[in-house]
């Protein structure tokens, strides 16, 4: 029986289904193509020709600096293949950033997309180019000793950088056995198959972007990676997405703000579209309404989960939505994986109302942050159920509370909840009693010093911004649903909340700018 292999899951349909689209995206002319399994694993094998010529030995790092495409694709998986562990960043990395990464994962190679503008940068390693026309390789890395002879299921496929809480990104290292039992969980819960179309809108260095590349190859269907440019436009990205006939469209709820507050109508012309799957932050239900009412034949899956385990639930949006429903639930775990709900005294939580912590059971957790065990033991922890076993699970920092049926709805970040004059307050409750105000589309709330206290302040997103925002009434709501202590002291409208550049709220800006008196600059979106 061969190891488990990222390469060996997402190219097997070249040999069931090879002549299938495996990418479907835009030529140089901005033609659609289509790049078969058969073609992808060519150009995969033609890389992977290159890169075992130079010598690298298992677990050496190769630095992948790329939008998401069919070459960028074919890189990861020569790497996933010689056992080379692939850190994916994208093109608008900041350069202090990927300084940064570089010397944290000291890579035996950068690889850069053909057509990227030089960068000003100390290399570490060897630097190439890829593309079209093959990986050239400008500068050879330094030659070591071979130690290793196989690749195996335990050895890392990936390294992916997130914001870490010290202000220095973190790696989160994935080892192929977890990425590929996470995948096999996938497609035996049927998240798409042959003959869909899924649409990737995540830059590179996100794990969103290769949950979306995993989940179209493994289960045989085409990958359709969205550009930024077409992001940037309401109408550029339904007509895309429209002319590649996309099924299945992957991206966090913020992808949809645009189109739904200024053309909602354009969304009418998706009829191939099947279902939209978003993770990485709570989608405002108003919104969440307005896409259901659009798109109404359409299957919405909420995503939960952290870049520690690529994801940990996937949820169906009842249609409708409930009128009364304040929260969505994010369900039980996939297949093959568990979440339990534990209190603040390490018990499990087995009344429904209860809030507790959500740790995840699964065989697709992530080996450790690179290069800091600290931080690993603090989120890798023994089961507190039962530690005897010795088995880890992770502790993600995440609240829920339980449901009737087991289910679980998730409130908030640990790390948001605040104390407010001896109260425990979750700001994520707050944040959905906000956006059942009238004309409220999104919330955000920050616990903002100010004369020596802390006090609740809140941002919001109306639906029309021409009307305006009647601040007296919106905290008169808060203090009818809410108690005293959760009362926002004041209400702001933004025309956009301030948003990471993987669409989540940028909490630190949003803090800064509640801060700061009212003539603050009112549109706020950062690449934090």
């Amino acid at each position: 029986m061969e190891p488990d292999n990222l390469y060996r899951l997402l190219m097997a349909p070249a040999a069931a289904t090879p002549d299938q689209p495996a990418v479907v995206q835009p030529d140089e002319d901005g033609v659609l193509e289509e790049i078969s399994y058969r073609a992808l694993d060519d150009r995969i094998r033609e890389y992977a020709t290159v890169l075992d010529g130079l010598g690298l030995d298992v677990g050496d790092r190769v630095v992948v600096e790329a939008d998401t495409s069919a070459a960028a694709v074919a890189m990861l998986l020569a790497c996933a293949k010689l056992g080379l562990p692939f850190v994916p960043v994208s093109p608008q990395t900041p350069d202090s950033r990927l300084r940064t990464i570089l010397q944290s994962v000291g890579p035996a190679l950068h690889v850069r997309a053909d057509g990227l503008a030089d960068r000003e940068l100390a290399e570490v390693g060897g630097r190439g180019r890829f593309g079209r026309d093959g990986l050239v390789v400008e500068l050879p890395p330094v030659r070591g000793p071979r130690r290793r002879r196989a690749v195996l299921g335990t050895d890392t496929a990936y390294i992916v950088f997130t914001s870490g809480s010290t202000g220095r990104p973190k790696g989160v290292v994935m080892s192929h056995r977890s990425i590929v039992t996470f995948l096999r969980a996938m497609r035996a819960d049927g998240l798409a198959g042959p003959g869909d179309r899924v649409a990737s809108t995540s830059p590179l260095q996100f794990d969103f972007a290769l949950f979306g590349i995993g989940v179209a190859l493994s289960s045989g269907a085409a990958l359709v990676p969205v550009r930024r440019e077409q992001l940037d436009s309401p109408r550029r990205m339904v007509a895309f997405l429209r002319e590649a006939e996309v099924t299945q469209v992957h991206g966090v709820p913020s992808l949809w703000r645009p189109v739904l507050r200024h053309d909602p109508d354009l969304l009418s012309g998706l009829t191939r579209l099947r279902s939209v799957v978003f993770a990485g932050e709570e989608f405002p239900l108003p919104e969440l309404r307005r896409l259901q009412e659009t798109l109404p034949a359409a299957r919405l899956v909420n995503g939960y989960g952290a870049t520690e385990s690529m994801a940990a639930s996937f949820t169906d949006v009842p249609n409708p939505l409930p009128a009364g429903q304040d929260r969505l639930s994010i369900g039980h775990a996939h297949t093959g994986a568990e979440m339990t709900l534990v209190d603040q005294h390490g018990a499990a939580v087995t009344e429904p109302g209860q809030v507790g912590e959500i740790y995840l059971r699964s065989p697709a957790l992530f080996t450790g942050y690179w290069n800091d065990p600290g931080a690993t033991a603090g989120v890798l922890v023994l089961d507190p159920i039962e530690p005897r076993h010795g088995q880890k699970v992770l502790r993600t920092g995440d609240l829920a509370r339980l449901g009737e049926q087991g289910e679980l709805y998730f409130i908030g970040r640990a790390d948001f909840q605040v104390q407010i004059r001896g109260n425990r307050v979750e700001l994520g409750e707050i944040e959905g009693t906000l956006t059942r105000l009238p004309g409220v589309t999104a919330a955000a709330v920050s616990l903002v010093p100010r004369l020596g206290n802390h006090v609740l302040m809140a941002a919001v997103v109306l639906d029309d911004p021409a009307a305006g925002l009647d601040q007296a009434e919106a905290i008169a709501f808060c203090a009818k649903e809410l108690p005293a202590y959760m009362v926002p002291r004041s209400v702001h409208a933004l025309s956009e909340l301030p948003l990471t550049e993987n669409g989540k709220v940028d909490r630190a800006v949003l803090n800064r700018t509640l801060a700061a008196p009212r003539s603050a600059p009112k549109v706020l979106v950062t690449n934090a």
